[in-house]
């Protein structure tokens, strides 16, 4: 049997931040949110530093330097046309998941935008591991109108989780 959610921490200051249960708790809300067994899916989250994810940003993106949070969705689900919703992935089983995809989460880069933006460091991770599921399945912010529907499914599952718009 796979895990539904497999933790990878390469740098331990995540353990304390409680990446996993974040992880966990972002992950079940959002498949939730969208009419999704959470135990029918499978996503890795990875929590690293900085000089990691700029690593991962450089080789995946063309970009040589860190960012908040990176995903790498299993399959494209993206919607063809700009401002609807991707399609619905098929689950799996309980015994055999879906694979949704990985996300790379950076330390350094989460606690300075936490402290910059006057917020708990587990309601900006939790912020930004939801958008990371959300890449994972096929939402998108490059075309204003996909921003839209990504941003406001967003406030939706963070206000499922008792925590106010980022976007506000």
């Amino acid at each position: 049997m796979e895990e539904p959610l497999d933790i990878v921490i390469e740098d331990p200051r995540w353990e304390a931040a409680g990446l996993p249960a974040l992880a966990a708790g972002a992950t079940k809300a959002t498949l939730a949110a969208l009419g999704l067994d959470p135990a029918c899916f499978a996503l890795v989250v990875m929590g690293c530093d900085d000089a990691r994810i700029a690593t991962l940003n450089a080789d995946f993106r063309g970009k040589p330097q860190p960012t908040n949070v990176l995903s790498w969705p299993s399959d494209e689900r993206a919607p063809e046309t700009p401002g609807t919703l991707p399609e619905t992935p098929e689950p799996g089983t309980p015994d055999d998941p879906a694979e949704l995809g990985d996300i790379a989460i950076a330390y350094d880069t989460c606690m300075r935008e936490a402290a910059e933006q006057g917020k708990p460091m587990a309601d900006h991770v939790t912020h930004l591991l939801v958008h990371g599921l959300l890449h994972c399945l096929g939402y998108d912010h490059v075309d204003d109108a996909d921003a839209t529907v990504m941003e406001a499914t967003e406030v939706r599952i963070l206000a499922s989780l008792g925590l106010s718009d980022p976007y506000s």
